[in-house]
């Protein structure tokens, strides 16, 4: 694969400057990396916290025309497959928590925000937005449960060893995309799944309740089933994990 990486010290927001970038007809992948991001956000309305230098702060452009649109969520599926296999050469313990989260036990590490654009009857262009707490030791926004790299191994990490690593991951996976095997993906992010087993806490718009976990659909919805044998079907944003 042609892989084109751009280094910035600083921007907006890594997504914001792949969304306007026109990709060479040779270029397989577009990786854009910076040291400080100044409007770099999570999902939704939320920010993402990153001391300057000290993080993993990038995105990844690529053009997926031959992944359906009704079947999107393979590509959320193997960024969050890549980045976790990355994450397991430096320790034990990390899952992978609905949607796109990568968790160490109950803390986040790495949160990827991803934009898509449709081309016909498939997709034209997608933007894979990931953060990973490397370095940093003290977060001082309101996020509930950060956790650097650093902190987990006791050291400080190499940040563009780290970028090399996910890039070298993600190229596999999605090898393996092109190639038409959704379902090998499919079952290495469900294997990987935080709260995979048993019965946990969550909260929707009627309320807490306890349910285990079912599978996560093609279309990225997430299936629950509760303590009553009710299956419970919810959209990103729907339904909250409570920690």
């Amino acid at each position: 694969m042609n892989i084109r990486t751009i280094n910035l010290q600083s921007t907006d927001s890594t997504n914001n400057f792949l969304r306007g970038y026109v990709m060479d007809d040779n270029d397989d992948i577009v990786v854009v990396k910076a040291d400080y991001q100044t409007a770099g956000r999570g999902q939704g309305v939320n920010k993402w916290e990153s001391e300057d230098g000290k993080n993993l702060l990038f995105s990844l452009l690529v053009r997926p025309r031959t992944v359906p649109v009704t079947s999107q969520f393979i590509l959320s599926m193997t960024m969050a497959v890549a980045l976790k296999e990355t994450l397991d050469s430096y320790a034990e313990g990390f899952e992978l928590k609905w949607p796109n989260d990568i968790y160490w036990h109950n803390s986040k590490i790495s949160g990827t925000l991803i934009e898509t654009t449709v081309s016909g009857k498939g997709l034209g262009r997608c933007i894979f937005g990931v953060g990973i707490n490397v370095n940093q030791q003290t977060f001082t926004s309101d996020a509930p449960n950060p956790v650097s790299l650093s902190a987990i191994t006791g050291q400080e990490e190499d940040i563009t060893e780290l970028l090399n690593k996910v890039v070298e991951a993600f190229c596999k996976y999605y090898k393996m995309l092109a190639a038409g095997r959704y379902a090998e993906i499919s079952d290495l992010y469900h294997a990987a799944l935080y709260r995979r087993r048993g019965f946990h806490a969550y909260r929707d718009a009627d309320g807490t309740f306890d349910a285990s976990i079912v599978e996560i659909e093609g279309d990225g919805h997430l299936v629950l089933r509760d303590r009553d044998c009710r299956l419970r079907r919810y959209a990103f944003k729907e339904v909250e994990f409570l920690i």
